[in-house]
């Protein structure tokens, strides 16, 4: 074997990469499980260890943080790990406002305050509320007048009536819905979050939102909630507000101090006093609270500063140390510094009624984006509001595009276009501020992104915006002023930390159904191929561990999909040995020594194991680039495993069989029983060829009528449904236990899981279809019938924390996307087909095999729809055909192979075609048989001990194994046969 050396080099260099890859994902289950210790079932407690412990070294040796060791592990996507689960409203009142150019008219804007009031109540859409508040306001008034404005006038008429206006209204409000609904979508996919979920719910202004794998809540907010309402402010000293700062210090504590002594009596007066050593350069009264601070820290002290200093106990003014020792005010619009955690009581007093009083007109603060530099420590900024409406100086509405960049100096930056209009205005802006090189603020949603100070007049409408930027937070920026202004605002109405919708009992089941097929596989391997069963043994875990390490590296999400995508590789990875285990059986029995046919039976099988590799890498190729969500999820396992498999299989076997012979051990590739299975087969597949189109064309054609008739067991997935959070009276209740009362009565198609600690959410397709105004009722009804059956789920009305009615969480465009992604990738593959084997019988054979074997799957699940109740058509169902048309081509090619072999070596005048590929089939029958065992083992034993909710999805992969098995022996050949009668020779 050539290149020994290189082949070793490179396999424990990746083995190191990997080891350091995975060994992120060991420290931060450690740092995890120390916490949970800590805590003893307090998640609050466990919360405030992992924050404690975020910036402090947890990485042996290297010294890498908790935070870092956790952006690092591997990631689960949202159905094995759980993630957010995100209720986004449109604000439509602002929406009516803008379109009505901000109307100042009282009956217009109370009719809006009580549509918002209404919607708390109403099932109605908000445009119908907010027509209906105005007519019983105003019964006579016009909203014509109201909303045929200058921008409007183009598509509503002064005189139209109130119905039209509504009408206008409600068109420009879905337009807004769906617009936010696109943006939203686009961000999600900019910002890399792998597989979301995204619906619209019906007839409201809402959009939900599953994200796996988030575990930064705050990061998610920034991201979904801006609207890209880009803003830009003039500010403010430090200098020029520590004086106010100290003065609302003073009114707090005076309040404090009142109401200590006579809370119903007292009262202050909301004047701000000035402290003279302020305006002495003194600081003497932040050097004092720093210095009292420091001295007295027990719980007495830390309560005797707080009263005496209610602001500057919690907000430090940013502050540094001089040559000669004195605390000096830091330069800067930046005029406190506070933790996270006090950032709420911060805004709790600057936003009372007496501070508001206090303070100037044109003064308002804002927070900083992100806390400094590996602290939790964020940055409070005086914006100075200008002009005749006391706001920015700039809207963001001027600027065209924005791209993340580097500087001159390789720091992280992003440049901004204006168009012509804010160009100018831009100019003149910056020009005013250069001259005292005053700090301009960059305000996204009231956060403030960067306030760089203006050195220069700025001019042509291209800017640079710079700060204490990664390069993280650039994209973050760029990308949202890139997608646009929102048409209206879209605030998070509800948000929740989703447990895994597998529950972790069924994961722990899956898991070890995994480990048991995978074991089973094992045992089997070395009981029919004996010694060199061992050698596929330690390649399939080696690849395995390659292939959870790469995707580690490459921050890939591992989601439901993705394990189909493992479980297709366990097949595939002893696939490839089993095609070199039967070429070197071949060749020891035409009497070659064990070195000569260990060589030459990975030389010949080279050629099937290539084919087959490549064709179904080129499948998940195309559903990668071409896919989305669950697609993406599994194509990205596919490949990976792939390139591992073959490593694994092609090198990393061959050395191992090259040291087995160097140390002179007896290798063996068979015992006794299993030396001649198949040997000498002969079955008539090509003569029996219409018995097998009958059958397929039966099933098939069965399985369509049904589908027109009785159609399919629809999840939730697809068909939409309902969803009820619940609190049970019973804590020990458990996503099985509800799953285990309702499934029987709601039908099969309920999803369950859990929402953070002590809610549980029920989604079910029951009664769906109905619209009348009593199905809700109705499905509350049977839900809490269903419950109250088990001790551990009794529940009531007041158990249901909220309830919603939710769209297919796979979008048409999805569903429509996976389609055709599919349907370009089989005639890619059959192209492929065609090149190798030169041959169009070939490559149509395998797009009729392919095509088959997924009308099979699905006339199954039409047919047996009410016989097995676990058929439902949901996200797992798109990733067991998936599989299964990655495991039939790969299947399909492997027969194709052998049967180009057979062709080249009998092509004589007497050799009859039908029969040598008869001949082909039956002499890799071995391989055909071997290799669907040895995933059906797997997946026999997931369905056994996978839990009810993996039960569909295996039976599913099942199923199509075994439709995929039959259609490479049974029909593809078959047709090569029938279209290709006089071009076989």
């Amino acid at each position: 074997m050539q290149g020994k050396g290189v082949i070793k080099f490179f396999a424990i260099v990746l083995t190191i990469v990997c080891i350091y890859q995975l060994s992120f994902t060991w420290v931060a289950h450690k740092v995890e499980k120390d916490a949970a210790t800590y805590a003893k079932g307090d998640t609050a407690k466990v919360k405030a260890y992992l924050d404690s412990v975020s910036s402090l070294p947890a990485y042996p040796v290297l010294g890498h943080t908790y935070q870092y060791c956790l952006e690092r592990e591997l990631a689960l996507g949202l159905d094995l790990k759980g993630g957010m689960n995100v209720t986004m409203q449109i604000s439509l009142a602002e929406l009516v406002k803008a379109l009505s150019n901000n109307n100042p008219d009282v009956v217009f804007n109370q009719a809006l305050v009580n549509a918002t009031a209404d919607t708390k109540t109403s099932q109605s859409d908000y445009i119908t509320l907010f027509v209906n508040e105005y007519e019983k306001l105003n019964p006579n008034g016009k909203l014509a007048s109201i909303f045929s404005t200058k921008d409007n006038q183009a598509h509503l008429k002064y005189n139209a009536s109130n119905s039209e206006v509504e009408k206008y209204l409600k068109d420009e409000a879905d337009i807004a819905v769906k617009q936010s609904y696109t943006v939203l979508n686009t961000r999600i996919d900019q910002f890399g979050v792998t597989q979301p979920n995204i619906s619209l719910e019906p007839n409201t202004n809402r959009i939900l939102i599953e994200l796996p794998g988030v575990k930064d809540p705050e990061r998610v907010r920034k991201l979904l909630s801006g609207s890209a309402k880009l803003e830009f402010f003039e500010t403010f000293e430090n200098k020029d507000l520590y004086q106010t700062l100290v003065g609302i210090d003073n009114l707090l504590a005076a309040k404090t101090k009142a109401v200590a002594k006579d809370s119903a009596k007292t009262t202050v007066t909301a004047t701000a006093k000035k402290d003279t050593t302020a305006a002495k350069g003194g600081l003497a009264l932040l050097n004092k609270v720093e210095k009292n601070a420091a001295k007295d820290t027990s719980l007495g002290g830390k309560n005797k500063l707080i009263a005496a200093h209610p602001l500057l106990s919690i907000l430090s003014t940013p502050s540094y140390q001089d040559a000669q020792g004195q605390q000096q005010l830091r330069p800067g619009p930046a005029v406190g510094w506070a933790l996270q955690k006090d950032t709420a009581k911060v805004n709790t007093y600057l936003h009372s009624p007496d501070v508001k009083a206090s303070l100037p007109r044109n003064l308002k603060f804002a927070w900083g984006v992100k806390p400094l530099d590996k602290t939790k420590i964020f940055e409070l900024y005086a914006l100075k509001l200008s002009g005749a409406e006391n706001g920015p100086v700039l809207q963001g509405d001027v600027i065209t595009d924005a791209q993340n960049d580097v500087d001159q100096k390789g720091s992280p930056e992003v440049r901004m276009i204006m168009n012509s209009q804010g160009a100018e205005k831009w100019r003149a802006v910056t020009a005013q501020a250069a001259q005292t090189k005053q700090a301009i603020a960059i305000v996204l949603d009231d956060n403030v992104y960067s306030a760089p100070a203006v050195q220069n007049e700025i001019s042509g409408g291209v800017s640079s915006i710079s700060g204490s930027f990664t390069i993280e937070d650039t994209k973050d920026l760029a990308n949202v002023l890139k997608a646009g202004r929102l048409p209206a605002p879209a605030r998070i109405v509800g948000e929740d930390v989703v447990g895994p919708s597998l529950g972790q009992e069924s994961i722990n089941a899956g898991l070890l159904s995994c480990l048991v097929g995978l074991l089973v596989v094992l045992v089997f391997m070395v009981a029919y191929y004996n010694r060199a069963g061992t050698v596929a043994v330690v390649a399939v875990i080696i690849n395995v561990f390659f292939l959870m390490g790469v995707l580690t590296s490459l921050r890939a999400v591992l989601t439901l999909p993705g394990v189909a995508g493992i479980v297709l590789l366990f097949g595939m990875s002893v696939d490839a040995n089993v095609l070199i285990y039967e070429r070197v059986r071949e060749e020891l029995a035409l009497g070659k020594s064990i070195r000569l046919a260990i060589s030459d039976g990975f030389k010949h099988a080279l050629s099937s194991i290539l084919d087959s590799n490549i064709s179904t890498f080129l499948t998940g190729l195309i559903l990668f680039i071409f896919g989305s969500g669950p697609i993406q999820g599994f194509a990205t396992t596919l490949m990976i495993g792939i390139i591992t498999s073959l490593f694994c299989s092609l090198l990393i076997s061959r050395l191992i069989f090259e040291w087995m012979l160097e140390k002179g051990w007896d290798i063996k590739f068979s015992n006794p029983w299993s030396s001649h299975t198949f040997k000498n087969a002969n079955f008539a597949f090509v003569k029996k060829r219409f018995r097998f189109y009958i059958f397929s064309g039966t099933f098939i054609v069965a399985g369509i009528i049904s589908m027109f008739v009785q159609g399919f067991n629809y999840g939730v997935d697809f068909q939409g449904g309902r969803s009820y959070t619940m609190r049970f009276q019973n804590k020990n209740a458990t996503d099985n236990d509800v799953r285990g009362a309702v499934e029987g009565v709601l039908g099969s198609g309920t999803q369950v899981k859990t929402l953070g600690v002590d809610k549980i959410s029920v989604t079910t397709n029951y009664m769906i279809e109905d619209t009348s105004t009593t199905a809700d009722a109705k499905v509350v009804e049977t839900l809490l019938t269903a419950l109250n059956k088990k001790a551990v789920t009794q529940a009531t009305q007041k158990d249901i924390l909220s309830s919603q009615k939710v769209q297919a969480t796979i979008a048409d465009g999805l569903r429509k996307s996976a389609i055709w992604t599919v349907l370009f990738a089989i005639l890619v593959l059959s192209a492929y087909i065609l090149f190798r084997f030169r041959k169009w019988q070939f490559s149509l054979a395998a797009m009729v095999a392919t095509a088959h074997d997924a009308l099979m799957v699905l006339s199954f699940y039409s047919i047996f729809r009410h016989v097995l109740p676990f058929l439902d058509i949901d996200q797992s169902f798109v990733a067991a055909i998936l599989t299964v048309i990655g495991y039939s081509i790969n299947d399909t090619v492997v027969v194709f192979d052998r049967i180009r072999e057979f062709l080249s070596l009998h092509h004589a005048k007497t050799d009859e075609p039908k029969e040598v590929i008869n001949n082909a089939i039956n002499n890799t029958l071995s391989r055909t048989i071997i290799t669907a065992l040895t995933v059906l083992f797997v997946l026999v034993v997931l369905f056994i001990f996978g839990g009810d909710v993996l039960r569909g999805f295996s039976f599913s992969l099942l199923i199509g194994v075994c439709f995929g098995t039959y259609s490479s022996i049974c029909i593809a050949t078959p047709v090569i046969i029938d279209f290709g009668k006089k071009d076989l020779r």
